[in-house]
């Protein structure tokens, strides 16, 4: 197997835990998001913990100022990202936060001086047309969970963005030990001043399941980028759609109505816009 198909199949396998993340979120029921929230990153900070300390390297960040932004930013994505789950449709909810990759492009291109491409335009137009269709936006209380869904892809592109930055100071378990050590510690005190509810066996399990899925997901990202260019890999990530799609159906009944399935086709459509664009600056960058 060739470097480029295993990192594929990482990526491919990223995608999927991502979309059990999410349907575990959803499995969890009336738990409070904060609590959600919790379970997702003390998993992470404790694998990430302990795979610094496995490796010898150190706690102590090089660049904490932009350490402290990204799980700021990271926080935030995922506390409107777990909110849209609750109040949408699994697969509306995963897509509108996969327009991340979208608003990086602009990000980087606003605070990291990288140059938008002309055949990334028409992928953001693609991906801002299937959010209408997603969306339907009426701006009544039914559009607050969409707008929200929105939110925490901008938010999650932040957080990459500062990754962008910080991937030439710190390693990539730095990065997730802060990102989930100061989610962890900002839901402390939300779910011990009585915004917690004891779950049940099987929901105690679906909580615990938020933060494994979550975790492989991002480690075999993280493999996969090993193997094989961010550009290269950009489109398999979309995945997590897919797979989102098909548990929506088979545990909920969730079938993606005309309107929703229109958006989907938008936004995917913008993605392979967007990885042509990645792909012709890679090939660029190695002739």
């Amino acid at each position: 197997m060739t470097d480029r198909n295993k990192g594929i199949l990482y990526m491919l396998s990223s995608s999927l835990f991502f979309a059990l993340m999410a349907a575990a979120v959803k499995f969890s029921g009336d738990i409070p998001t904060m609590e959600k929230v919790f379970f997702r990153n003390i998993i992470g900070f404790l694998f990430s913990g302990y795979r610094i300390f496995k490796m010898g390297e150190s706690f102590k960040g090089n660049n904490t100022r932009y350490l402290s932004y990204r799980g700021i930013l990271g926080f935030l994505g995922v506390l409107l990202y777990f909110y849209a789950i609750d109040h949408l449709p699994l697969a509306d909810a995963v897509v509108l936060n996969q327009l991340n990759p979208f608003f990086v492009i602009l990000l980087a291109a606003l605070f990291l001086g990288e140059k938008i491409k002309k055949l990334q335009i028409p992928a953001i137009v693609s991906a801002l047309m299937g959010v209408l269709f997603i969306a339907q936006p009426q701006f009544d209380y039914a559009f607050l969970p969409a707008a929200l869904g929105i939110a925490s892809s901008i938010f999650a592109a932040s957080a990459y963005t500062m990754i962008r930055h910080l991937r030439l100071t710190d390693t990539p378990n730095l990065i997730v030990f802060y990102f989930t050590g100061i989610s962890t510690i900002i839901t402390i005190p939300f779910i011990t001043v009585g915004d917690f509810i004891i779950p049940n066996t099987i929901t105690f399990l679906s909580l615990l399941s938020v933060g494994i899925f979550s975790t492989a997901a991002q480690y075999l990202m993280t493999i996969a980028y090993r193997y094989a260019e961010a550009g290269d890999l950009s489109i398999y990530s979309y995945g997590n759609t897919v797979f989102s799609i098909l548990i929506g159906i088979l545990l909920w009944g969730e079938v993606p109505n005309l309107m929703s399935s229109i958006g989907v086709i938008f936004v995917l459509g913008g993605a392979y816009i967007n990885y042509i664009a990645r792909r012709g600056i890679s090939d660029g960058a190695t002739s």
